[in-house]
């Protein structure tokens, strides 16, 4: 493509979320183009934990996480971090998150759990679509706690996940090796949650996603977009080498880069960079039965199809910093402790950027100053969980069709 060059809509990203976005527009008929600067799902898309994590509805914000935070605060590679020159930049945004955990907290758990029954038969739906079903791993996930205190504390969400129709049961002693063996005896109690999902690999996914929606004439432009603007007849895209694209409709879809793209329609949108660590082993590093989440250390060892992934915690600074990998080898030592049996050799280090807002909830919704902006971003950790559910939102959205959950609790306007 040279010169200028026009589509029905434009995505700016090609993330898990704006490939099914992508996706459902281009079932639907639409003209669509993706733009993102390196490829298919080739940046936080690839990384993450491969989890559908569709009973994962309590907002970060709950009271437990707000009473770990000081504590968290003191180990500079624990599950929480920041680097103390970033604690400036960050105090709006924790006193955000702080407020989010005692006013909003109700509210968010429906609305979460609403776009997560919505994203479970979306993904099933879009999976038989594409065929890549096969891609799926249905085994479950076992939470694992290491004391009877650590174990009490996590019974409210238990509970509330409960309230939302999400089943678990909780599992002590020869249950838990049974359900995942050669693990260290430290654990004394677990939960497994059997609807909890993982695929075989987050890129390969994506990828094959993309596949089927270029098979409904989706376009993928390799490309850095410096400016993005709305004109008289839609919107213009213009990218670093020169080239215009222009379109009646723009998606903006590009994770934690995409405040910046909403601030220039007017949109000021507190969205914050959890930046996520892992390492990926070979995949006879351990026989792992399903995913592990160790939840009072920030991290899960997931087995994919590509090898066996440690990785998760948080660290809040930014999109500039250079990565700190103290933060995964210190995941990857708690892990072989934990399994004792792990072989941590061989390893590719990794590091990714999930963009974070202060309930929990993404952004869904039209832009303030322009009906025909959407914005598709700022789901957390949950990216891949929840993109089936905003590929039909945005498709809904964009062909003004009735969304079928309520779409306020989502909407750019509510901070």
């Amino acid at each position: 493509m040279h010169g200028d060059s026009r589509s029905d809509i434009a995505v700016i990203g090609a993330g898990i979320v704006g490939i099914c976005a992508a996706a459902y527009l281009a079932e639907a008929g639409c003209a669509v183009t993706v733009i993102d600067r390196t490829g298919i799902c080739e940046e936080t898309s690839s990384g993450n934990a491969a989890a559908f994590a569709f009973s994962d509805v309590l907002p970060l914000a709950q009271k437990g996480m707000l009473r770990n935070l000081p504590r968290w605060l003191l180990d500079p590679l624990g599950p929480l971090a920041i680097p103390p020159s970033y604690l400036p930049h960050l105090l709006p945004w924790l006193y955000r998150f702080w407020r989010a955990g005692h006013g909003g907290y109700e509210g968010a758990l429906t609305a979460q759990a609403s776009l997560m029954r919505l994203t479970q038969s979306e993904w099933m739906a879009l999976m038989e679509r594409s065929g890549t079903r096969s891609m799926l791993r249905e085994d479950g996930s076992l939470e694992l706690y290491e004391s009877e205190v650590e174990f009490n504390a996590s019974l409210p969400g238990w509970a509330a996940r409960e309230r939302h129709g999400i089943a678990f049961r909780h599992v002590a002693g020869a249950e838990i090796g049974e359900l995942q063996p050669g693990l260290s005896p430290q654990f004394v109690k677990g939960a497994f949650v059997p609807g909890w999902k993982t695929v075989s690999d987050p890129m390969l996914l994506g990828k094959a996603i993309w596949k089927y929606a270029e098979s409904k004439s989706a376009v993928f432009l390799k490309g850095r977009v410096v400016e993005a603007a709305l004109g008289d007849d839609g919107t213009s895209i213009r990218l670093e080498d020169g080239r215009t694209l222009r379109s009646d409709k723009l998606i903006v879809a590009a994770g934690a880069w995409s405040h910046l793209w909403a601030r220039r329609f007017g949109d000021t949108i507190p969205l914050e960079t959890e930046r996520g660590y892992n390492t990926t082993l070979p995949v006879h590093a351990f026989d792992l039965k399903r995913q592990l989440i160790f939840s009072g250390h920030g991290f899960v060892v997931t087995p994919l199809e590509t090898g066996l992934r440690v990785g998760g915690a948080v660290e809040l600074a930014g999109l500039d910093r250079p990565p700190n990998f103290a933060r995964s080898k210190a995941m990857l030592e708690k892990a072989r402790l934990f399994l004792p049996g792990l072989r941590t050799e061989g390893g590719r280090e990794w590091m990714g950027f999930r963009p974070s807002l202060p309930d929990s909830l993404p952004i869904i919704g039209h832009s303030r100053s322009a009906a025909n902006v959407h914005y598709a971003f700022g789901h957390g950790h949950l990216g891949l969980t929840q993109a089936a559910a905003t590929g039909r939102l945005i498709r809904d959205l964009v062909s003004g069709e009735a969304p079928p959950i309520d779409l306020s609790p989502f909407r750019p306007t509510r901070f």
